[in-house]
């Protein structure tokens, strides 16, 4: 089953709002030493759109869109994709190296110099081993956990890099969501928040 897309609204306002989410662990002695343990290796994402206008006339009926997605994920249980503007391909992107054993490879991406898993790939465009473009049928990809696969596991030493764009699958951040009404067939949305999900 394919999932959802975070639908694209032309009301969708500034600021938008981003930031990553990391789970640290702290303790205090008397003393006051602390002692911290990081539970993640790398972060969610947390994003805030706000939406200056969704229509509800029956032709744009961008504020039923809205709405309808919504609740159809049912609030924060269900799971959607989303593209942000900013951050949603790569190019040339160094995935591993070879061993002649290993046949599958996580599909990453580097953010600031920092390396984070892509777990819902879009298009792979381009496979490359040691600079050689592979044919798509040397390898597949699972969009449900951003592996790739080779038929055949590279050789030893031999770079594996990649061209491809992707989603972050996310969920709704709560419940409930507010829509104000505040001119005829004009709706807006001040907060709207979804996490990313590992």
């Amino acid at each position: 089953m394919t999932e959802p897309v975070f639908p694209t609204l032309a009301g969708l306002g500034w600021s938008v709002k981003r930031a990553p989410v990391w789970k640290t662990r702290t303790q205090q002695a008397i003393s006051g030493k602390e002692t911290r343990l990081a539970d993640w290796s790398y972060p969610a994402w947390r994003w805030e759109l706000t939406f200056d206008f969704l229509r509800a006339d029956p032709v744009a009926a961008e504020f039923q869109a809205l709405a309808g997605f919504f609740n159809a994920r049912q609030g924060a249980f269900g799971t959607f994709l989303y593209i942000d503007a900013d951050d949603n391909a790569v190019t040339g992107q160094a995935i591993g190296t070879g061993d002649g054993a290993t046949a599958s490879f996580q599909l990453v991406r580097a953010f600031g110099g920092f390396i984070e898993p892509v777990l819902a790939p879009n298009v792979v465009s381009a496979v490359t081993l040691a600079g050689v473009a592979q044919a798509p049928s040397a390898y597949s990809v699972d969009s449900t956990t951003g592996l790739l696969t080779f038929t055949v596991a590279p050789v030893s030493g031999a770079a594996v890099a990649a061209d491809f764009t992707y989603w972050f699958r996310c969920r709704f951040a709560e419940d409930t969501l507010d829509f104000e009404k505040f001119m005829a067939t004009l709706y807006r949305a001040q907060k709207l928040a979804f996490v990313s999900l590992k």
